[in-house]
């Protein structure tokens, strides 16, 4: 027997509905490989039933890519079409930079599920060169400030000492410090702990 024309309209039969979209769903997706299989195409569906379960394909890699994959496409779509002005593209940039940090923590801690892509690991070395450069500035930075109080300090103990020297001097007139000291580098140091480095 010939098969009639199947009006669209909504299944009132639950059974029937769920036999019909278990037959029609494996058939969505046989017929979604055989189309990637032939003409090489990446295809992903998505598919949730009335019970709120997800079916979902990636002939090609991860569904996650591939959506990815979909959104950048779609900025770049709408760029060329002049549909978005510069503060959505800004925030969609910064959404996906987001999402590509989160995806490698996830992936460095071993939470992710699957492979980062090639494009996703560059993008994240990238980030990572620019963090370092960032980091060893602020680095040095410090460690210039850090020499910078440490000089004011060593001017602050010779002047000091210089002080101390004199007034010894001054006291032991007759003392001849220099026959003394002779061999040592410094001949007195303050040994009081509020001058120590």
């Amino acid at each position: 027997m010939p098969r009639g024309k199947v009006q669209m309209r909504r299944i009132e039969n639950p059974v029937q509905r769920q036999v019909t979209f278990c037959k029609r769903r494996a058939g969505l997706l046989k017929k979604a490989r055989e189309l990637s299989v032939l003409c090489d195409a990446d295809i992903g569906i998505i598919i949730f039933s009335n019970h709120g379960k997800l079916y979902e394909l990636a002939t090609n890699g991860d569904m996650q890519s591939l959506i990815e994959r979909y959104k950048s496409i779609g900025a770049e779509a709408q760029l060329e079409g002049g549909e978005v002005n510069q503060p959505q593209l800004e925030i969609s940039m910064l959404k996906q930079e987001i999402d590509l940090l989160q995806k490698g923590i996830r992936y460095m801690h071993g939470e992710g599920a699957g492979h980062m892509t090639l494009g996703e690991l560059q993008a994240l070395e990238r980030h990572l060169e620019i963090w370092m450069c960032h980091i060893r500035s602020t680095k040095m930075q410090i460690m210039f400030q850090e020499i910078q109080l440490l000089k004011n300090k060593e001017g602050i103990l010779k002047a000091a000492n210089k002080i101390l020297q004199e007034k010894i001097t001054e006291k032991n007139g007759l003392f001849d410090i220099g026959t003394v000291t002779e061999g040592i580098p410094y001949p007195l140091t303050i040994q009081d702990n509020i001058f120590q480095i």
